[in-house]
């Protein structure tokens, strides 16, 4: 029933990590704001959520079109690559913000690096179901998404108290970091021509 071929596994295995990565950071993050950064408090903790989340959704439409009209498939490896190493940086970068404009333009940094990797992320997945187990590998990896997010989330506030902010942050960088490892096994799998994305048997 789980038989997935390599893309499907490799795509679901790395959104894993991925938000679990930065599932860790989500639940401090307004902790870390009115702790460590100068100013801080509850607007600019939510400013930086915004900030995230709007440059994120406006950005990503213009990309995924790019990519759409783009023929072949390697521009959505790469943008998945480049926009998965991108954000993995932010995290580094929170252990030097001091002042909120530095969460701020990590945040449009984050919001830049998802932005290519969400529209990529699901062309490159879309292309390679398995015909017949659409609803299964969905399925599959709203759930991988939903236990990684809830795991993460205690272990979040817990590492935090226990350790600090520094290690959590470069903690989220490596996950991330693993992820672009991840994806560069999925290099022989993408096709290089337009229409051509034959669907390979599990193994």
């Amino acid at each position: 029933m789980f038989s997935l071929n390599k893309v499907i596994r490799i795509l679901i295995f790395s959104d894993f990590i991925l938000l679990f990565g930065w599932g860790l950071i989500s639940p401090i993050l307004a902790i870390f704001i009115l702790q460590s950064i100068k100013g801080g408090d509850a607007k600019v903790a939510g400013m930086a959520i915004g900030v995230y989340w709007l440059l994120k959704s406006i950005i990503q439409i213009p990309i995924a079109n790019y990519l759409d009209k783009t023929k072949g498939e390697s521009d959505d490896y790469y943008a998945l690559i480049g926009g998965t190493f991108l954000a993995s940086l932010v995290p580094i970068g929170f252990i030097f913000a001091k002042s909120p404009w530095h969460i701020y333009i990590l945040q449009g940094i984050h919001a830049l690096g998802m932005a290519f990797v969400i529209p990529s992320w699901s062309g490159i997945f879309t292309r390679h179901i398995e015909k017949g187990r659409e609803a299964f590998c969905w399925s599959l990896d709203s759930s991988a998404l939903g236990i990684s997010a809830g795991i993460s989330g205690i272990l979040g506030g817990v590492i935090a108290k226990s350790f600090g902010f520094i290690p959590l942050f470069i903690s989220v960088s490596i996950l991330g970091m693993i992820c672009v490892f991840l994806l560069l096994f999925l290099r022989k799998e993408i096709s290089p021509k337009k229409g051509i994305f034959l669907i390979p048997k599990p193994h």
